[in-house]
């Protein structure tokens, strides 16, 4: 019983690790912009779909290679937001630039269906059995996830406490107009958000898809655990939305324990629900913004 809930624990910090990148960067976007950024889930999908095809006919790359180019159109996907739909409504009406990405979110899901259909697609890749680490079974791609959160965090660690850049991301997180008052390139700062947001918004795209299978929904799917652990840390704060992910995958899968594992999603609606009820600054609520 014991190696049972071991392994449900393992599959939590599994599962989230993964959803604390979605997390983060939505917690990113809010942190400097104020608003919650909807067609952010969509960003998770295009970048698992694209690696798709590059991985598959006529391209028929590596997989380790086609997320190259998948990271780079991802990337290119979010400024292209900011540039065309987000950076006109910034200073209007908070509803116009909510209603403007749930309309995008929509719009690159739909498409999504235009271009690959909406059946559910897998990766080709070879069957491979888990490995046994001291009686919990994990899988190499299992291993990966975990590694790659890993050294994103890191890096991101390393690029807001050790860079100019840096400690600019958090200055215009706290007041953005004092901040372009004071000389703080605010091109480069926005171009770095919504670059470090669409990064790891498709990493954690790809790697979801490669360990279950892609689906056009799967981005609202795991928007929702993303907004749920940006809740729960507070919203704005990156490593409070680290913490929510982790802290949602990990309940999920404990709860499976104890109900049917087709209600686990239960928590993450749960959390919102009451979250907002009852703390809705959340367990690391900060004034400002990108810690």
């Amino acid at each position: 019983m014991t190696g049972y809930y071991a392994q449900l624990l393992v599959n939590g910090i599994i599962a989230g690790s993964i959803y604390a990148m979605f997390a983060v960067g939505l917690a990113m976007v809010y942190g400097v912009f104020k608003f919650i950024n909807f067609s952010h889930g969509e960003l998770i999908t295009w970048g698992a779909y694209l690696t798709w095809m590059f991985s598959s006919p006529p391209f028929s790359l590596p997989v380790y290679i086609s997320v190259v180019p998948a990271l780079l159109i991802t990337v290119g996907i979010g400024l292209a937001q900011d540039r065309f739909v987000y950076r006109s409504l910034r200073q209007s009406n908070p509803i116009a630039i909510l209603i403007a990405s749930i309309g995008l979110s929509y719009m690159l899901r739909n498409g999504i269906r235009l271009c690959w259909g909406s059946d559910l697609q897998t990766f080709d890749l070879p069957l491979s059995t888990g490995i046994l680490l001291g009686g919990i079974y994990i899988t190499k791609i299992q291993i990966l996830m975990v590694l790659s959160a890993l050294l994103f965090f890191s890096i991101l660690y390393f690029l807001l406490t050790r860079t100019l850049l840096g400690k600019s991301l958090r200055a215009v997180s706290d007041n953005i107009e004092l901040s372009a008052i004071m000389g703080i390139n605010m091109k480069k700062v926005t171009w770095t958000i919504w670059v470090l947001a669409s990064v790891f918004a498709g990493t954690g795209g790809i790697l979801l898809a490669l360990d279950t299978s892609l689906d056009p929904m799967m981005g609202m799917n795991s928007l929702i655990k993303a907004f749920a652990a940006v809740l729960l840390g507070g919203a704005g704060n990156v490593w409070g939305a680290l913490i929510g992910g982790l802290f949602i995958g990990i309940a999920e899968n404990i709860s499976v324990a104890f109900i049917s594992p087709d209600y686990k999603d239960f928590i993450s609606y749960g959390l919102i629900f009451l979250l907002l009820l009852f703390k809705p600054r959340g367990f690391f609520g900060i004034a400002g913004g990108v810690r």
